[in-house]
């Protein structure tokens, strides 16, 4: 693995949709969210969420509170240091990804182009005859 490859610093942790949906919330709220908030704010069931609630605990990115507000149960999740940390780097190994993807598309496009103008010369000099 190269510090300098950032394909290699996607976390597949953060990089599952509804996990990535997850952070992306948590990392923009200082007190966390609730259980409730979190399941309107990424569209999902509770078991679902549970599951990669559970596995992001245990990988030390969120921390999961649990309390009683008035008699009802609330449960709260909020990012941890760590998890923040980990998230802005993978974050910031997309966006280069992304910025690589992007000039090699600029890059074959510019080849198509001047193909492109090759073949209307070949094809031109071969009208002439």
């Amino acid at each position: 693995m190269s510090e300098n490859n950032p394909y290699d610093r996607l976390e597949r942790l953060f990089h599952e949709p509804k996990r990535l949906a997850i952070i992306s919330l948590l990392i923009a709220s200082m007190k966390g969210m609730t259980f409730a908030d979190l399941k309107k704010g990424c569209d999902m069931t509770d078991g679902n969420l549970s599951r990669h609630l559970k596995t992001l605990s245990e990988k030390k990115i969120i921390e999961i509170k649990k309390a009683f507000v008035g008699a009802r149960p609330q449960t709260t999740v909020e990012i941890t240091s760590v998890g923040r940390k980990r998230f802005i780097e993978y974050l910031e190994a997309l966006e280069q990804v992304l910025e690589k993807a992007e000039k090699n598309i600029q890059q074959a496009e510019r080849k198509d182009e001047h193909a492109a103008k090759a073949s209307m010369v070949i094809n031109r000099g071969q009208l002439a005859k």
